[in-house]
């Protein structure tokens, strides 16, 4: 390793060692991320070594903390601002950033979630679904689209054939009402130049939904959009997109169906036509290819 490496990573670990609740460098301890890092930096006539490095590791923490919670407002509006504090410090600790871009800060938000209910706090359900929503978005907008299939070669598939989904394409089941939800939160933003205001419980009663709701989110030019399924079109596009083929994936959908024969055929017709037309059907990737992304600042 040479002395320039071993220095970046030596800063590093310093620059990224979880801050204390007041916002500075954890001297309990006299930590060794934090003796290893101020033996790095000089001192000047205005600040000690241990306070030049705690500028470098603020600035870091103010800006992960700051991109965790712009990711993920719809978490933020359902817990509230207080515990959101606390559920990012936390998670941030356990689930510290692994990657050069701040994209997949929240990557593993909502398995944290599960492992830490209490923490969450008593909307805990809504939090996690609003959480999985939040994160399938940044993967829907961040994920490569393929060469749409064309009409000709959809009517040429078989019931043995299986079919290429959008790898943009995400979807999703909820015990509750996030995507409208989240749509109102975003609404409030804007009209209030700012954060959300905290979802009221009243509201998230009403959020609570007596069916489960399945959702696709998906891309079109750039904007993710939210689309409603029911049960059979949830079940179809998952069999698909696991490699199943269209025999298949048709027979396991409708297995517990309470449509009639007649109806299954017909919602299997429209079923595909809506897919068809939303695009969701690709052709396989390049072997060479590599998928597109959009950075986020």
């Amino acid at each position: 390793m040479t002395a320039l490496m071993e220095f970046q990573r030596t800063m590093a670990r310093a620059v990224m060692q979880p801050m204390s609740l007041r916002n500075s460098i954890k001297r309990g301890g006299a930590d060794r991320r934090t003796k290893d890092g101020v033996a790095l930096v000089k001192p000047n006539s205005r600040l000690s070594s241990l306070e030049r490095l705690e500028i470098y590791n603020r600035s870091y923490w103010s800006r992960v903390l700051d991109a965790l919670g712009e990711d993920f407002p719809g978490v933020r509006a359902v817990v509230g601002a207080k515990r959101f504090e606390q559920i990012r410090r936390r998670y941030l600790d356990d689930c510290p950033s692994q990657s050069f871009t701040m994209r997949n800060l929240g990557k593993h938000l909502a398995a944290w979630m599960e492992r830490n209910r209490t923490l969450v706090g008593p909307n805990y359900e809504i939090a996690r679904d609003m959480a999985r929503l939040e994160w399938a978005e940044i993967e829907s907008f961040d994920s490569a689209e393929h060469a749409r299939l064309g009409p000709a070669e959809i009517a040429a598939l078989e019931p043995t054939s299986t079919l290429h989904l959008q790898p943009h394409l995400q979807t999703m089941q909820a015990g509750y009402e996030v995507d409208t939800l989240l749509l109102e939160v975003r609404g409030s933003m804007k009209r209030r130049g700012g954060a959300a205001r905290a979802v009221t419980q009243k509201r998230i009663a009403r959020a609570s939904a007596l069916d489960p709701v399945y959702l696709a989110i998906h891309r079109h030019e750039l904007v993710v959009h939210y689309k409603r399924l029911d049960g059979e079109m949830f079940r179809l596009l998952k069999r698909l997109g696991q490699g199943a083929t269209i025999g298949d994936a048709v027979e396991s959908a409708y297995a517990d169906s309470a449509f009639t024969p007649e109806q299954c055929r017909q919602h299997v017709q429209d079923s595909f036509a809506l897919f068809a037309a939303l695009g969701w059907f690709c052709k396989a990737a390049p072997c060479n290819s590599t998928p597109h992304t959009f950075e986020r600042e």
